[in-house]
Order: structure tokens, then sequence, then C-alpha cells
């Protein structure tokens, strides 16, 4: 079945309120989200390079995890039929088992124990543990009067993973934790989604690059610098195109050439309204785009659509502009194509403002905090300062975002504002 084109889908599109001009971060996520269609290109790879991958098959247990009863801690293990009905328990000690070395002897008579290691087979007879802390050693027996029950301490066959059993599902982000479990498996290869491609590229005569002298009216292109640093911790296969001047004829090669390339291109600046942004020409003449406008601050110039089968995040110029909409945008689409189930979106969680803030109802806002937590153990969170989208040092000074709704207007000192954390991210 053919996939309806972009234009199809939003001339379609039902919302009374839908304007490709000034859209709502709410909206906007949501219609990005219904034309994203995740890679299907699978490979396989050693364990331990699909860190940051996303899985394209389920990874079931081939075997009970753990795959045999087992003590819970340095003790002894004994049946629970040896316990005296009232004072003390006296045991016969019978061996010793190690982890990697079971007991070797018959089974366990009523009466005995063995002495046993964290993690050692129980020995067949035996059915509870008792931390060697509470008992008296004498000679070849212990002797204790706590009150046990059948089954103490033992960790049973199965008790984490059952054979067969799915332990990470098709789709999942692989991270750090989930090494450790699927190599506790004793698998060392796993299918994956192939990498992402994503190229990028920004645009302007201003630009310059490091190294070179300044001129009057000129920057050095820091955005590239940031979105590579975003891409790369997302783990996908980066095309950087450099930076483009506001030449159309070189903006159209860097466009078309992206567009061969890569499933995503991400381009910074020229998305405005400025009589030298070609990049709306451009894209009215190779794609289709669904809105050029969000309504939030920093970051209105955004653009998403598609440039052949690639998808296109127009972001703005400004450093900060770039980021806030890389993260509120561009990360969970990304994720989503790259194969992850239903990407949660980032966390957030209450905090209460120390100064007042600024701000007019109807768009969104995403300023620069920094969250701390207080003699009193609560949590409070201060601004950077200057939030204006070229103040590039805010990003770095932050650990987190003061998210304020399209609804919020000023706030007062002592405000309960919400907070989108940083770390991790960044």
């Amino acid at each position: 079945m053919t996939q309806p084109s972009l234009h199809d889908m939003t001339s379609n599109n039902s919302q009374s309120d839908y304007d490709p001009n000034s859209m709502s971060v709410i909206q906007a996520k949501q219609l990005i989200r219904n034309y994203l269609t995740p890679v299907e290109s699978v490979e396989t790879r050693p364990l331990r390079e699909s860190l940051g991958r996303i899985l394209a098959e389920d990874i079931l247990s081939p075997h009970n995890v753990p795959n045999h009863n087992n003590s819970a801690m340095d003790g002894y293990a004994f049946n629970a039929e040896s316990l005296s009905p009232s004072g003390e328990t006296n045991l016969n000690i019978v061996g010793t088992a190690f982890a990697g070395r079971p007991y070797e002897g018959n089974t366990l008579a009523i009466g005995d124990c063995v002495r046993i290691m964290t993690g050692a087979v129980i020995p067949i007879g035996a059915d509870t543990v008792i931390a060697q802390e509470r008992v008296k050693v004498s000679d070849d027996s212990i002797s204790f009067s706590d009150t046990i029950k059948a089954g103490f301490n033992v960790r049973y066959a199965g008790e984490d993973l059952k054979q067969g059993q799915v332990v990470l599902g098709k789709g999942h982000f692989i991270r750090a934790a989930d090494l450790g479990l699927v190599a506790s498996l004793g698998i060392g290869l796993v299918k994956v989604y192939r990498k992402l491609k994503v190229a990028f590229f920004s645009t302007g005569d201003e630009l310059s690059a490091i190294g070179e002298t300044l001129q009057l009216g000129q920057v050095y292109d820091s955005n590239r610098y940031t979105i590579y640093g975003m891409l790369a911790r997302m783990g996908v296969e980066i095309i950087d195109l450099g930076a483009i001047p506001d030449d159309p004829l070189a903006l159209e090669e860097a466009l078309t050439q992206a567009s061969h390339q890569a499933d995503v291109i991400i381009t910074s600046g020229g998305v405005s309204v400025g009589e030298a942004d070609y990049m709306k020409q451009l894209l009215k003449q190779y794609g289709e785009v669904v809105f050029w406008k969000i309504a939030m601050k920093p970051g209105r110039p955004l653009a998403y659509g598609k440039v052949g089968q690639s998808h296109y995040f127009g972001l703005p110029g400004n450093p900060v502009a770039v980021m806030v909409t890389f993260y509120q945008f561009v990360r969970e689409a990304m994720l989503v194509l790259m194969g992850q189930n239903a990407p949660k979106p980032l966390p957030m969680l209450r905090a209460i403002c120390t100064e007042k803030i600024r701000k007019l109802p109807g768009r969104t806002e995403f300023q620069r905090g920094i969250l701390f937590i207080d003699d009193d153990g609560e949590w409070k969170v201060k601004t950077t300062g200057n939030q204006g989208s070229g103040i590039l040092s805010s990003m770095s000074a932050a650990n987190c975002f003061i998210v304020l709704p399209e609804e919020t207007g000023n706030l007062e000192t002592g405000s309960q504002v919400q907070v989108q954390m940083m770390d991790g991210i960044v």
C-alpha cells in the first residue's frame, strides 16, 4: 500500500486549528509522529556493539535464570524437617558447597547440613539455608535457636527468568544493563536495526569556520558542533555536509545530496522570513513541509517535512533554539525512526522557582534552569539568567529546562514549575 503524501495528509487534516505557520508544541509532535516509518533493515552484531542500538527481534531466555536452586548467602544448607519444634536445633556438618563446585556427597539426610557459599547449588535433600552469622559452630556441628521456615535464603531456578520467556522485546533500546543481562543468558550475537543515517548542514553567509579570523558581521559556526554532539549521543551514522552559504545553487546541491544519502536531514538557519532564506523556496520545489513555525520560545522558526524519502527538520539559526528544538522534537522522532517502541518523552518533575519569571501566554517556553536541593531537602530551581536564544552559555550552565505551558503567564517567586532534566541527553 502506497503511503499518502504529506500534502494529502495535511490537506485532509480534520483539526480545525491546523495552522502550518504557528503550530502548538503538542500538535506539532503529534503530526510528526503520524509521518514516521521506522527503518526495516536488520543486521546481526556482537553483543558489545549493540549498545545504543534498537533490537530487531525478541530475545528469549534459552534456559532458566538462575538455572539451579542456589544459596542467597554464605551459611548452612539443610532440610527444614531437621528443625527442632522447640528449643535449639543441632546439625552435623557433612561437607561444603562452593559456587561452581557443588556438594558431591549423598542426598542430605535429616539432621545433617552442608557449609554453603553464596551462589552455590543447593544440595539434593536440602531446602533451606541459615546465615552463618546466626549459628554457633563447634567442631563438625552447628546449633541455632532462630525461628526459620522452609525455603529461607534459597534462590530458585527460574526465579529471575524462565526458559522461553521474553527477556527484551523487539524495539527495545539497548542500555549498559541490558548487555550484562543478555550476556548472562550466554548470547553473544543480537539482531538490531541498522543505524539511522543523518545528514546535517548549517546555512548562512555569516558563518565562519573555527580557526579563521572573524570578519565584521561574522560568527563561528557553533551549531554544527552542538548538532554533532547531540547526534553522537544517539548512536546514528553522521554525515556532516558543512556550512553552506546563502547561495541557491549551493543550498540546492547540499539538500539533494543529503536526500540521496540520509534518512534524516537537519539544517540550522534559513527557515525564517528573511529575504536571503532560500531554503523555503527549495523545500517547496523538492519537498513537502507540514509546518514552518511553532508557538514556542526559543525555536519559533521550525520546519518539518520530507525531501524525497528523507525526513527534514529545519532548525532555527540561534544556538540555543537549535538545541531546544532538537531535544523537544528531533530526538523523539529519531528514536521512532530507529525502531524504538513508543519512546517516552523526557521525564519532568515539579520544583519551586526561587525567582520571578516573565512570560506571555500563548506559547510554550523552555527556559534554561539550574535545579538544586536547598538546606531543607526541597527541590528548587532558578533560571540561568539571560534567556536570549543566542546565549549558548546558558545551555552549558543549565541542568534542566523550566517548561512553561502555553496558558502560563508571569510567575511570582515561590511558584511551582515543571522541570525537564537535561542529564543524560545533553
